[in-house]
């Protein structure tokens, strides 16, 4: 099956827009990892991204006639950049559905370059409903993110110009997978060209529908999509993507977002360069696999498919850095409430280096303490709690609690010890004018609220934390009602962040 992308791949014209990106060695994470490690750069693409390519690829290939009409696609990102640019290189007129909660940064960037930008719904499912509706009205030609052949086509000239730039033994290669265009674009060349090479797609671990499809044997749709690496939260993989991608690749690995932050980092200090969140997938793929496997020497890519991030996400992004990396902890102590106890814990502690100390007086017998930590490793932050312990104190780790990290560590203010019948919920807000307003009208007048934490971490939704006094006989009436606002959601009552710091 490879074989039949080929020759579309070696017939894709992209260098009229696109450009041939390099391959750089990767200096500094190769030494930390003990391995080759090579980027080939689609961040330097005319658009910041890798999606010029298909996008170009299929709309030159569209009759003139097509092309006369215009063309139309649903995207809040990098595929509508890569599609306005073609077009006006094209001299086609391009219409591009984006949801409301765009960033500015995006709807001006696609705006510059020539298309006509409708703003409809909140999410991406409601953009590309709108655009299916004026294919209808007004005879658009649809084009496609990543589930058609000729983009796929287009993306994989990436793999064209990776096993030409670098012609010696490559032991694998890593490629994110979203909707799946460019790593079955990708796998489909160098499965043909070089077969003894190792193909893997890196996912999400909240948005991984390759693993779902590849776990069931036949594509099957998310229940819930995480949204902050937007470029690849896709709830369903293709259909012409996994028919090529179930033959082709050699695994799929997942990624959290703690190692999605890492790897921008590490991108940056390689290249200077500032990755999107999706841009440093298959980087954080890739460095959790090679330490899997416990490889060492060997050669191995990634690609830095983009860097559309907005700035005001990178406070966020560096908060998580540490601790992708496995070079902080979080952690919660137990202390006796007395004079001493925190010059005890810090005397406790030794020469680590303490990055964060959140404490407010909770009651007379006992304080919780939330601290950060620096160690070396993960085995680092695992000795630091035996040694804790070991040294008599109640320790729970937090590290991987994702409440403690969203929201708990900004907010550690005390107790509410009065307060009945509270209920925690985390929320995800569609970042427009009124979200916060449609959900106070819903809420506000009919239970008290009790706790209320949002912080915007520059993506198309915020995190938001409510807590709500709501008696046990409101229950189904609480669910029905938060079912109707629309927005996603998760009961927190039961975490251990909010049990220590905040009932």
């Amino acid at each position: 099956m490879p074989e039949s992308y080929v020759k579309r791949i070696l017939d894709a014209r992209v260098y009229d827009v696109a450009r041939e990106t390099p391959l750089d060695e990767a200096p500094l994470i190769s030494e930390r990892i003990g391995n080759n490690v090579l980027i080939k750069r689609e961040d330097l693409q005319p658009v910041f991204s890798f999606k010029i390519r298909g996008a170009y690829n299929k709309l030159r290939l569209l009759s003139d006639e097509q092309r006369q009409r215009g063309v139309i696609a649903a995207s809040a990102g990098n595929h509508a950049q890569g599609l306005a640019l073609s077009a006006k290189f094209l001299g086609t007129k391009a219409t591009i559905v984006m949801p409301k909660t765009t960033p500015a940064i995006k709807v001006d960037a696609v705006k510059r370059r020539g298309a006509k930008v409708v703003l409809h719904g909140d999410a991406y499912d409601d953009a590309a409903s709108h655009a299916q509706k004026l294919v209808a009205e007004q005879g658009l030609t649809y084009i496609h993110p990543f589930d058609d052949p000729d983009v796929i086509a287009g993306q994989g000239t990436v793999a064209m110009e990776v096993l030409r730039q670098y012609p010696g033994h490559i032991d694998a290669v890593y490629i994110p997978v979203g909707g799946g265009g460019l790593a079955a674009g990708m796998a489909a060349y160098i499965k043909y060209v070089r077969p003894e090479v190792k193909v893997y797609a890196v996912e999400p671990e909240d948005a991984a529908c390759l693993k779902l499809a590849l776990e069931k044997k036949r594509r099957a749709v998310l229940p819930e999509v995480g949204i902050f690496a937007d470029g690849v939260a896709v709830a369903q993989i293709g259909k012409e993507t996994f028919r090529v991608l179930k033959d082709t690749i050699d695994g799929v690995i997942t990624a959290n977002i703690d190692e999605m932050c890492a790897a921008i980092k590490d991108i940056f200090e390689d290249t200077r360069s500032i990755a999107e969140p999706a841009g440093a997938l298959s980087l954080a793929g890739l460095k959790k696999h090679v330490a899997e496997q416990g490889w060492q020497d060997k050669t191995v890519v990634c690609i830095a498919s983009g860097a559309n991030t907005n700035f005001d996400r990178l406070r966020y992004i560096s908060e998580r850095t540490e601790i992708g990396e496995k070079r902080e902890a979080m952690i919660t102590v137990t202390l006796p409430e007395q004079p001493g106890a925190f010059r005890k814990l810090s005397k406790a502690i030794g020469r680590r280096g303490i990055t964060e100390f959140n404490y407010r007086y909770g009651s007379a017998e006992q304080a919780h303490v939330l601290v950060g930590v620096q160690v070396a490793s993960d085995e680092g932050r695992h000795e630091l709690v035996a040694d804790l312990e070991a040294k008599g104190y109640k320790v729970i780790d937090m590290t991987d609690d994702e409440m403690a990290k969203l929201h708990v560590r900004h907010m550690v203010g005390g107790h509410a010890h009065q307060l009945e019948n509270e209920r925690i919920f985390s929320f995800e807000f569609p970042e427009r004018p009124g979200a916060m307003d449609a959900f106070l009208g819903k809420i506000a007048n009919r239970w008290n609220i009790s706790l209320f934490h949002y912080r915007n971490h520059g993506a198309a939704f915020g995190r938001v934390l409510v807590g709500m006094q709501v008696p046990p006989a409101d229950k189904k009436e609480l669910r029905e009602l938060l079912d109707s606002v629309g927005y996603k959601y998760q009961e927190q009552t039961d975490s251990e962040s909010y049990r220590c710091f905040l009932v």
